[in-house]
C-alpha cells in the first residue's frame, strides 16, 4: 500500500512564456520540466556509464483513460500524453478509451487496480458517475490525476489539471473590448446548462463586461447546448427577431460559433464571432478571415502537465498542487502561431 501524504491546497496557474523551453504545446513555463528532465537524465546516465551505482529511475506502468478517443480533442490529449511519456522515459503508458460509456471507463479503471498499476490519469466522462471506480483506485492506493474534467465526492485525488475556464471568458471579454473599444451589442451564444464549463465561460465572460454594461449590453443570451447545428438554430431565431444586427457574436465553445458564422454568411452579415476551444476548424477559418478568434486552453499542456505531476510524485515523493490550471489564451488571425493544434490544419 503507498503511504499517503496530504494535499496543499495551493492553487497554481500555468502561463505560456517566451523565456522558457519550448516544446510540442506552444511553449511556457510547464516546458521547463523537460529541460530538468533533460538534465536530471544525462547526468544519471553519466553516473551508471561511470560504475557509480546510482539507482535507474523507477520504472512505471500508468493506465491512461480518455472519455471518448472519437472525438479528436480527446485523441490529441491522448497523443500528448504518450509523447511525453517517450520523452520522459522508463514508462508503460496502458491507453484506454472509455467510448463515451461510463460502464467502460469504470471497467477499464477497475481493469487499472487489479494490474496493480503505478498511477492513473483520467478525464472522467461523467463527474459523478466515475466517483466510486475512482474511489477503490485511491482507497487502493493507486495515486489519480484528473485532467481536463473533475470527479466530485473523491477524497485523495492526487491533483487536477485543467484550463481555467473562467480566464477563458475573461479573455473573450476583454478582446470584445479591445475590438469595440466604444461599446458594442453582444449575442452570447451559452454552453449546455449545468455543464462546469459552460457556467464559468459564462462568468469570466460577465466578469469583464458587467462593470461597463453601460457600453457593453447583451443583447441576447442563450443556450445553444456546445452543438453546432444549435449554434446554428439559435443564431437565426435571434437575427430574425432583431431589427438591427448585433456588433459581435461570442459562443461558449467553437462548435457553436462554427454555427453562428454558416448564418451570418448566409446573410451577407459581417459580424465578428468569437469561439472557444481552438479546434483545428476553428483555427482554420480565424486564418482564412471567417471567425475573429477562437480561446485556446492547451489540452496537450494539460497532459504533459499531469503525467510530469505524477510521475515527478512516483519517483521523488514530489506532492504536486492540488489544483493546477493553464491559464487559456486568445488565438487571433495575428498570433495564431501560437495555437498548440496549428498542424492540424
Amino acid at each position: 500500500m503507498r503511504e499517503s501524504m496530504g494535499f496543499s491546497r495551493e492553487i497554481s496557474l500555468w502561463r505560456p512564456s517566451e523565456n522558457c523551453l519550448t516544446g510540442a504545446f506552444g511553449g511556457g513555463e510547464v516546458m521547463t520540466l523537460f529541460r530538468s528532465k533533460f538534465l536530471f537524465s544525462g547526468v544519471l546516465l553519466a553516473a551508471l556509464m561511470g560504475g557509480a551505482g546510482a539507482a535507474q529511475a523507477q520504472d512505471l506502468t500508468i493506465t491512461s483513460s480518455m472519455p471518448a478517443l472519437e472525438f479528436p480533442f480527446f485523441v490529441h490529449m491522448q497523443n500528448a500524453l504518450r509523447q511525453e511519456a517517450e520523452s520522459i522515459g522508463g514508462i508503460e503508458l496502458i491507453e484506454t478509451d472509455g467510448q463515451n460509456q461510463t460502464t467502460k471507463q469504470t471497467a477499464d479503471v477497475e481493469a487499472a487496480i487489479i494490474r496493480g498499476v503505478d498511477g492513473i490519469i483520467i478525464s472522467p466522462l461523467d463527474a459523478v458517475a466515475m466517483a466510486p471506480a475512482l474511489q477503490q483506485a485511491v482507497d487502493a492506493g493507486i495515486p489519480v490525476v484528473t485532467i481536463d474534467r473533475r470527479v466530485e465526492g473523491v477524497p485523495g485525488i492526487l491533483a487536477h489539471v485543467g484550463a481555467d475556464n473562467v480566464l477563458g471568458g475573461e479573455a473573450q471579454g476583454r478582446l470584445i473590448m479591445e475590438m469595440f473599444p466604444d461599446g458594442a451589442r453582444i449575442i452570447n451564444l451559452q454552453g449546455q446548462p449545468g455543464a462546469s464549463p459552460a457556467i464559468d465561460r459564462n462568468q469570466g465572460l460577465h466578469n469583464v463586461l458587467d462593470p461597463v454594461s453601460d457600453r457593453y449590453e447583451f443583447v441576447a443570451e442563450q443556450t445553444a447546448n456546445f452543438a453546432r447545428a444549435e449554434g446554428a438554430s439559435v443564431t437565426e431565431a435571434l437575427l430574425a427577431g432583431m431589427s438591427t444586427p448585433p456588433d459581435v457574436i461570442v459562443a461558449a465553445n467553437d462548435d457553436m460559433a462554427l454555427g453562428a458564422i454558416q448564418v451570418t454568411q448566409e446573410r451577407g452579415l459581417d459580424i465578428p464571432i468569437i469561439g472557444f476551444d481552438a479546434l483545428p476548424e476553428a483555427l482554420a477559418s480565424v486564418r482564412d478571415g471567417g471567425l475573429a478568434a477562437t480561446i485556446e486552453q492547451f489540452p496537450g499542456g494539460q497532459s504533459s502537465t499531469a503525467l510530469q505531476a505524477l510521475v515527478e510524485f512516483l519517483r521523488d515523493g514530489k506532492q504536486p498542487e492540488e489544483l493546477i490550471l493553464l491559464e487559456p489564451i486568445a488565438i487571433t488571425e495575428a498570433n495564431i502561431d501560437e495555437a498548440e493544434r496549428l498542424d492540424e490544419i
